[in-house]
């Protein structure tokens, strides 16, 4: 029978609260069970999920990820970059570019792919599990300076990471079609990449100064919900119509608001009353987008899900050490501070379905976008299963639980 989209709906939000429930009793993040279950009820298996919604997960994508960026964008107040210090500042730039550059260089030296679906894979490594994190310093009262450390960290890194994508996307793009000298479809990426960063600055800072200036006149909660949508939402918009990045354009947004306006936290707390349903759409639907055809395309998925996975962590880790170093952090934090750093989930497939709607080309008869987003799919499971576990290990090893 024909799926409506309504029954679609309705299966995907109860049996994704379900299926988180039921998933939590096993310790297992409630974005594996997501995951799993988008898989279950797509076209690989059960198919209950609507073609109208299939079609419409390109929308729902650009606002989850909206809602994505404009949080993260809280995190670049200058009052928070006051107290956390260079230590936090050091560890989070140098967590970026190290699992940035060990991944780049080892799905490029170890595979027979392009360079530039390389790059992506590692502009899409640094993005962490901010959530995943902070449930485990909660479940074990973690305290002391790793654990301050840690969150901070969390709190910013991929924010940075955004930034890091949009730059290697616009360079990944001119590379893909390029027929050209490598150093001239390079420099046209890196000049492209400047123009999508700036005009996503200048697009988000005069939103957010417009936002800041008549929000004086909203004055009740259901109000300041449709109002902080309605912005977020136009933000997005005018991004995808002027060429610019999404993320990069509502990270902006909250960056700018949230120092021009005291009173930003209200416009953050309205967007997390309704984001929840949203995210659980989400990341359902990347599972849905899942879709193996033969035993090939698992082939190449599997290997690179390999690569990806052992070059990830070392490269934090290494990235991670070297600014704490430089940053003459306290041993400990030296030490693990990368190895915390594990968890991956939400911004990672959010960046991975970017990339499967950006890269349309194929190699050897397979979409580049699907291996970029099957392959972050399946090691993204990974990670939250695993990470949560090397966070702990940190935690421990640092002396911040028992």
């Amino acid at each position: 029978m024909d799926i409506n989209t309504a029954f679609s709906l309705g299966i995907i939000l109860l049996a994704g609260l379900l299926s988180a429930k039921l998933i939590r009793k096993l310790k297992i993040p409630a974005i594996t069970a997501y995951l799993l279950l988008g898989i279950a009820i797509g076209p690989t298996l059960f198919n209950l999920v609507s073609p109208d919604i299939l079609q419409s997960s390109g929308l729902i994508s650009n606002i989850v990820l909206s809602f994505i960026a404009f949080s993260l964008g809280q995190n670049f107040s200058m009052e928070r970059f006051r107290k956390i210090g260079k230590s936090i500042l050091y560890i989070s730039i140098g967590e970026v570019i190290g699992a940035g550059v060990v991944v780049t260089l080892c799905i490029w030296l170890l595979t027979d792919l392009p360079f530039y679906i390389a790059l992506i894979f590692g502009a899409i490594a640094p993005a962490t599990a901010p959530a995943a994190i902070v449930m485990v310093t909660r479940e074990y009262k973690a305290k002391g300076t790793f654990t301050d450390t840690l969150l901070g960290v969390v709190a910013i890194d991929d924010a940075w990471g955004i930034i890091l994508f949009a730059f290697c996307l616009a360079i990944a793009k001119s590379m893909a079609g390029a027929h050209g000298l490598v150093t001239d479809t390079v420099f046209a990426g890196i000049m492209q990449a400047g123009r999508e960063i700036v005009g996503a600055l200048i697009l988000g800072g005069v939103l957010a100064l417009i936002l800041s200036k008549v929000s004086k006149f909203i004055t009740n909660s259901s109000d300041l919900l449709i109002y902080t949508l309605g912005f977020i939402l136009l933000t997005a918009g005018l991004a995808i119509q002027f060429g610019l990045s999404v993320l990069l354009a509502n990270m902006f947004l909250a960056a700018v608001l949230v120092n021009i306006n005291k009173t930003s936290f209200k416009f953050f707390d309205a967007l997390r009353s309704v984001d929840s349903p949203f995210y659980l759409l989400f990341f359902v639907l990347a599972g849905v987008n899942l879709v193996i055809n033969d035993a090939s395309f698992l082939g190449v998925i599997g290997v690179l899900g390999l690569i990806y996975v052992f070059s990830r962590l070392p490269g934090e880790m290494i990235g991670a050490s070297l600014g704490a170093h430089a940053a003459k952090a306290q041993d400990s934090v030296k030490k693990f501070i990368g190895l915390g750093l594990a968890p991956q989930a939400g911004v990672a497939l959010g960046l991975a379905l970017i990339a499967k709607s950006t890269f349309t080309n194929e190699i050897n008869g397979i979409s580049v976008g699907s291996i970029i987003f099957s392959t972050i799919v399946l090691t993204t499971v990974f990670y939250e299963l695993v990470g949560p576990i090397c966070t702990k290990i940190a935690l421990k090893k640092a002396g911040d639980i028992e």
